[in-house]
């Protein structure tokens, strides 16, 4: 019955392994030489990123089972098909925006190129949003996945939530383990100042 779920939890895993695979930017530029490595890894960016983005949908939405929070659980608001709980409404919505914004704003700030393709940075941000997180994008990811996953009250969904955060805290390990490769003491210092994945305000 909850085959889709599991169908997207498989592909996202898929999607990992290439999103791995695109921030080895050393490994790839030693086998395949400077400019085929950068091209190959930014192949396997926009590949695992728009699968990831398409299966994170996935887990929102495909059929599983729906929880309620037990405050005021008869307030609800239709929405198409759904009947959305009020409360679910209050909760979710800022975790969303917040986590939109948080994610949008490391964009921003790294290029729509960089983000897209997971590929080295040509300098390393430290302002605005980075200034509070080291992983702007990925914190705003697990925000706006535990929103998500509350607006649609789907309980897998939420339930997924510790391995995403697990994930996410692995590619960035991975990733800082290449941007010490490239900035070297300038991004050691960068991580003494500024946590990982819980924010700084």
């Amino acid at each position: 019955m909850y085959i889709w779920f599991f169908i997207c939890v498989f592909c996202m895993f898929i999607a990992i392994l290439l999103h791995f695979k695109s921030v080895e930017y050393s490994k790839l530029e030693k086998k395949h030489g400077e400019e085929r490595g950068v091209k190959i890894g930014k192949i396997y960016g926009t590949i695992s990123g728009t699968m990831e983005f398409m299966f994170l949908i996935g887990l929102w939405i495909s059929p599983q089972p729906r929880f309620i929070i037990p405050i005021f659980p008869n307030l609800a608001i239709p929405i198409v098909n759904l009947s959305l709980p009020i409360t679910h409404l209050m909760i979710s919505s800022p975790l969303i925006l917040l986590g939109s914004w948080i994610a949008l704003r490391g964009v921003q700030a790294t290029s729509l190129k960089v983000a897209e393709t997971h590929s080295a940075p040509k300098k390393l941000e430290t302002k605005g949003v980075y200034l509070i997180v080291r992983h702007p994008q990925y914190f705003g990811w697990i925000l706006a996945h535990v929103g998500m996953s509350i607006f649609f009250a789907m309980l897998y969904s939420t339930l997924f939530t510790p391995i995403l955060i697990a994930i996410i805290f692995l590619i960035s390990k991975k990733e800082e383990n290449e941007l010490i490769k490239i900035f070297g003491k300038e991004y050691k210092d960068y991580q003494k100042k500024v946590p990982m994945l819980s924010p700084k305000f």
